[in-house]
């Protein structure tokens, strides 16, 4: 079975741990070892999918047995992890970018590939003080600033393509699509492994000790998340197995799990906080 193409839009901070604290961070988010690129383990995509399912007939087909009977069968649809692609970014026009690099272009569009779906290929910045854009809202004078770092803009007429066609299979709402399309900045790989260090979401949260009315002993941390309108993508793949003698087709197995996309998900913890809410978009 042909691999699916999806996207995880980001509609609150995302925050998937890896349960350690690493450097200044007590609860940081999950990254890619070799790349330092954020991601959502698709254990956890296929864990809400399968909260969502609630007592539905096919959970056992599409996702699997309970845990008592986990070596009766896999489940049917297997889930990726879903990568950052483009990392939302303040500008100081256009209200905030979506970034991106030739190496997180490159993985989109080899994955695009695998599941059949064709995007252009975009030349990357010749320089780190350079990057390329897909339209003119985030440009001032011929430059771009992002943060605290300004770059060379170059429209470019690839990237926007690209853009333009990420934008028509993700976004529904016009208004939505035409920002979308005017804002993807891309800079190179040098320039985004800092980005990739310095741009999520920082929060300090701690806890008030009920009498006192200051701060519990050990009650106050740090904590990571992916920002809001963050975009990630991945593959899912749905194969054929055999359960008490029927095999639901590949193509029954990915119509549940899309129909469970059509409403808001939330991912990753702090739920009670507002954190974690996300659109999926399977292609």
């Amino acid at each position: 079975m042909k691999p699916r193409l999806f996207f995880l839009h980001a509609l609150s901070p995302i925050h998937c741990g890896t349960g350690h604290a690493i450097g200044g961070i007590d609860l940081p988010i999950a990254r890619e070892k070799p790349t330092h690129i954020p991601l959502v383990p698709g254990s956890s995509l296929k864990g809400v999918l399968r909260a969502a399912a609630g007592e539905a007939a096919y959970i056992a087909e599409v996702f699997g047995p309970d845990t008592e009977n986990a070596s009766d069968h896999a489940g049917g649809v297997q889930f990726g992890d879903a990568r950052l692609a483009f990392l939302p970014m303040r500008s100081v026009r256009g209200c905030f970018a979506w970034v991106t690099s030739p190496t997180m272009l490159r993985r989109l569009t080899r994955d695009a590939k695998e599941a059949g779906v064709e995007l252009p290929d975009v030349p990357a910045p010749g320089s780190d003080e350079k990057c390329f854009i897909s339209g003119a809202p985030l440009a001032l004078d011929g430059k771009v600033v992002l943060e605290d770092f300004d770059f060379h803009a170059t429209k470019s007429g690839e990237l926007r393509n690209l853009a333009d066609q990420i934008a028509q299979k993700l976004f529904a709402d016009d208004a939505l699509l035409a920002t979308f399309r005017d804002r993807v900045a891309l800079v190179t790989d040098d320039v985004m492994s800092v980005f990739l260090r310095t741009g999520m979401e920082v929060i300090a949260r701690n806890r008030i000790d009920p009498e006192k009315g200051t701060v519990a002993n050990g009650a106050l941390w740090t904590e990571e998340a992916l920002p809001v309108e963050s975009i990630l993508t991945g593959l899912l793949v749905a194969t054929p197995v055999q359960i008490q003698g029927e095999t639901p087709s590949p193509d029954e197995l990915l119509k549940h799990v899309i129909e469970l996309t059509k409403q808001t998900l939330q991912v990753g913890g702090h739920a009670s906080i507002g954190r974690g809410l996300c659109r999926m978009k399977v292609l």
